[in-house]
């Protein structure tokens, strides 16, 4: 048997960099009296949503609580509007590509304010 149906055309993967906030969860690892952490992520998908839905969805199998993701965008993009992108940032992003994966490439725990 031939297969004769027409080839979807495969969709290109991007990187994209995304902040993720997170709000405290029980067993998210985050040190005692955070109150949340700013997450930069590197993320693959075909689209920024797609990015944004994988990186929500393995950051709560991680048992932490996704609260507001911001994009940034692709490197092509952050490079066309100016920012300067240092060689572990890139090297990074190739990874999360290589992988088809989410990289955090930094973790900033946010603190009550006054303590």
């Amino acid at each position: 048997m031939t297969d004769d149906s027409p080839k979807k055309p495969k969709r290109v993967q991007k990187v994209y960099t995304l902040l993720v906030e997170v709000g405290r969860a029980p067993g998210d690892g985050l040190p005692k009296g955070a109150t949340g952490a700013g997450l930069l992520c590197y993320a693959s998908g075909v689209d920024e949503a797609e990015a944004v839905r994988e990186t929500v969805a393995l950051l709560k199998t991680a048992d932490m609580a996704p609260l507001d993701v911001t994009g940034y965008g692709t490197l092509a993009e952050r490079q066309a509007a100016g920012e300067e992108i240092g060689e572990e940032e890139i090297a990074l992003m190739d990874r999360a590509l290589a992988e088809n994966s989410v990289i955090v490439a930094q973790v900033t725990v946010l603190d009550k304010q006054g303590d």
